[in-house]
């Protein structure tokens, strides 16, 4: 199956690029809202699916155990930018642990945002595993392991309680049976799980709306939403596409992304949950498709806000414009 063109880059008067790709909206139950292209192709998920990978820090207690509130749970979340703040709060949710830096698992890497990358290059002769995107994910396992009794030591392995609970977690919210033969390795070195786009989005739709999931469950996929929502700077950072969704329509649309052009979203209030997946990686396709699919949801300012983030003008250095991102009519709302 050829998944459609999706989003489409204009230059001049001329389109120079096409995205093809996959979305699908599902509910609570596992009905088809709306879907596009090949929703049943197994996709890693990749950081998309933080949110479930967050649940276990929850749902032990360790998160009340250490204090934590909507910054800390947003950030466990995250695929942050290596700001100072997300730096910060990440060492502080390894402190409150008694843990420090060095047991961390994530490998360090420069900010992928620019104009961070040259503050960090002006101030650090090298980046550490805190300013690594995936920090405050892997504070928080350490805080659940902490917690649970479990050894830090190896946090990132196929075999490690952590990742087991994980597995659990994921196979309850999306029907998958996360496995050594669907797994792969994400870029922060713990396993990703392959599945087909539908059960992802069906994962993300049981956790917004609590259908078919055990009352404890519920409960903290509720609170992971709801942080997320309140404290949209810590689940990405400055202009990130994350950040800037949420901001949109506050308290009403969880979104997050992942690498090789998947993003996933949820709308509590109705109970759907979103998946997509921009087919050559391209983040910029996979962020146009998501905004258009949840303009499709709202009405007035909401909708309009999303709408501006799908179709987009584009300029070069000199602020000129050269061309325009813009979603196809097949997504188009």
């Amino acid at each position: 199956m050829t998944n459609p063109v999706l989003v489409e880059v204009t230059r001049g008067n001329q389109v120079e690029s096409r995205h093809r790709g996959s979305v699908v909206v599902v509910d609570g139950d596992g009905a088809t809202v709306f879907a596009l292209g090949d929703v049943e192709a197994s996709t890693f998920p990749r950081s998309a699916c933080k949110a479930m990978q967050a649940l276990p820090l929850v749902e032990s207690g360790a998160a009340d155990a250490y204090g934590f509130g909507d910054r800390e749970i947003a950030l466990a979340c995250a695929s942050h930018s290596g700001e100072p703040e997300h730096v910060a709060l990440a060492e502080r949710m390894l402190n409150a642990a008694g843990q420090g830096e060095l047991v961390l698992e994530c490998g360090a890497h420069w900010s992928f945002q620019q104009g961070v990358l040259l503050d960090q290059a002006r101030s650090l002769d090298r980046p550490s595993q805190l300013h690594n995107n995936c920090s405050g994910k892997h504070a928080g396992f350490i805080c659940a392991c902490c917690h649970s009794g479990h050894d830090v030591s190896g946090y990132v392995g196929y075999d490690h309680p952590i990742q087991a609970e994980i597995r659990d977690v994921m196979a309850d919210l999306t029907g998958t049976v996360p496995s050594r033969d669907t797994a792969g390795v994400d870029g922060c070195s713990i396993p990703t799980y392959s599945m087909p786009l539908r059960a992802l989005a069906h994962g993300f739709a049981r956790m917004a709306s609590g259908a078919g999931l055990g009352a404890g469950r519920a409960r903290a996929s509720k609170r992971i939403m709801d942080s997320c929502m309140a404290e949209p700077f810590y689940v990405a950072g400055t202009g990130r596409a994350c950040t800037r969704l949420m901001q949109v329509a506050p308290g009403r649309v969880f979104v997050k992304t992942g690498a090789e052009g998947v993003f996933c979203a949820a709308i509590p209030e109705r109970g759907l949950g979103i998946a997509v997946k921009c087919d050559d990686g391209t983040a910029r396709a996979a962020d146009s498709i998501v905004a258009a699919v949840l303009a499709r949801f709202f009405e007035g300012e909401v909708k309009a806000g999303m709408q501006a983030i799908a179709d987009h003008t584009m300029r070069n250095w000199n602020g000129i414009e050269v061309g325009a991102v813009r979603v196809s009519e097949y997504v188009a709302a």
